[in-house]
């Protein structure tokens, strides 16, 4: 069954990079306690469209930033794959985390029946606790900047 809007949002721990070496680590969900977090999975690096959809948050991580919330983007490769992805890209304004065993993926509810990610977006409270989401079903689109900023506004302070 599908996580739904109002449940406690699965904790998790996995690897990922910022880009840094610093930032090449586990990153978890917990650490984010008392921010919004925007936790965007995507089905694959290099894609067409998981490429314009991270480039586009990223061109616009101010909006995100000014709200508070910080944004986590989530797949299946592993992180040296995202690194290379990244630096292809120019780099992202926040961490690409590694799914390789696709568990936080059934834990969110966001794999399609053959087990691929669909592209899906969360925005978790600053209490952990999902406030809204979208599970693309065609994967060819993603959702606005406008559209997650609104929901972020939309949240009560916590």
């Amino acid at each position: 069954m599908p996580l739904g809007i109002g449940e406690p949002a699965p904790d998790f721990t996995l690897p990922g990079t910022d880009g840094t070496a610093a930032g090449r680590r586990s990153y978890s969900l917990s650490e984010l306690h008392g921010q919004p977090v925007v936790l965007v999975f995507y089905p694959a690096d290099r894609s067409p469209v998981c490429t314009v959809q991270l480039a586009t948050y990223s061109a616009d991580i101010g909006r995100f930033a000014t709200l508070g919330a910080a944004v986590l983007a989530i797949s299946p490769q592993s992180v040296d794959e995202h690194e290379a992805f990244a630096a292809a890209e120019g780099g992202f304004a926040f961490p690409l985390l590694s799914d390789e065993d696709k568990a936080v993926g059934r834990a969110y509810g966001i794999l399609g029946p053959l087990g691929f990610y669909r592209r899906s977006v969360f925005v978790i409270d600053g209490d952990g606790v999902v406030r809204w989401a979208h599970r693309s079903p065609s994967g060819l689109t993603f959702r606005s900047v406008d559209e997650l900023v609104d929901v972020l506004g939309s949240l009560p302070a916590t």
